[in-house]
């Protein structure tokens, strides 16, 4: 009879826990919008502050819907650091719901965007893909850290020195291991136009998208399909590269019309929770080296 009573006592309390437990409970120092910021604002932030990430990892940003905890943590926020060019398009209805008033820092600010070349106002968000505009995310992760916490100032300088000398000694690897390819091999096509920044860096021509769109929450119509296909052809692209994330299932038509390859291991849009993309720095060693492997 008691285990009895047990059972029911448990059914009654646990959908309160769960609430109490997605409402309540520490909120880290710095939130960032995305797994890959919250990367390099703890580099940024060291031992000082806790910083925390919205969307958990493996998370597609461009198609997130936001679940009733994002609300809270954004409110219980006290900085909250964001990309910037219209990439958290889901962001805006928890600010406007947030009653806390944190520190909001822009990642991006100050980089040169890349726009489409149909619609101007159309600006690609896609600029970590390039370690050097990552190095202007560090300085203004830094100086939003500090004006938020001015004693901490010779922290996030030394801190971010740091992490800017790891940052230039991966553009040099990733320079190195681009050379391995034949200027004439360099050539992606992707499930979305998120290349932009890393191919004009590294010399690489973007042959076209499965969606030609900044955004994977769109559909390529069936012109667009027939367009890629023959650019393809045209620049006899070896393989489609898609994140992890992607359906690959366009991608899957294409290589049957093409005979080309689908790498649909990389990771451009989040981190991994662990191995191979666990940190911005392997995300990128680890989808060069794929990119390298494909090309070659």
């Amino acid at each position: 009879m008691m285990g009895r009573f047990v059972q029911v006592l448990i059914l009654i309390l646990f959908p309160a826990l769960v609430l109490a437990s997605c409402s309540g409970g520490s909120a880290p120092d710095v939130l960032t919008t995305t797994t890959i910021l919250a990367d390099v604002a703890r580099n940024v932030a060291g031992d000082r502050l806790s910083v925390g990430s919205l969307l958990p990892a493996g998370t597609d940003p461009h198609s997130y819907q936001p679940v009733p905890q994002d609300a809270a943590m954004v409110d219980r926020s006290k900085v909250l650091v964001v990309n910037g060019t219209d990439y958290e398009t889901f962001l805006q209805p928890l600010l406007d719901t947030a009653d806390g008033e944190e520190t909001v820092i822009e990642a991006s600010k100050g980089i040169r965007l890349r726009s489409e070349i149909d619609d101007k106002s159309a600006m690609d968000p896609h600029m970590w893909l390039d370690p050097n505009n990552v190095i202007v995310y560090v300085d203004n992760i830094r100086e939003g850290l500090t004006e938020f916490d001015p004693d901490g100032a010779d922290v996030y300088e030394s801190n971010a020195s740091a992490y800017i000398d790891h940052l230039t000694e991966l553009d040099a690897w990733i320079n190195g291991q681009v050379a391995q390819i034949e200027p004439k091999h360099r050539v992606l096509v992707t499930n979305h136009q998120a290349f932009g920044y890393f191919a004009e860096r590294y010399g690489f021509i973007v042959v076209g998208a499965i969606i030609p769109n900044f955004s994977t929450d769109s559909s390529p119509s069936a012109q667009q399909l027939a367009d890629l296909i023959e650019q393809i052809k045209l620049y006899d692209a070896p393989a489609i590269f898609l994140d992890a994330s992607d359906n690959p299932d366009l991608a899957k038509q294409i290589a049957a019309e093409t005979g080309v390859k689908v790498i649909s291991d990389l990771h451009l849009e989040s981190l991994t929770d662990g191995g191979p993309a666990g940190t911005y720095i392997d995300m990128m060693r680890d989808n060069v080296t794929k990119i390298v492997q494909a090309l070659q």
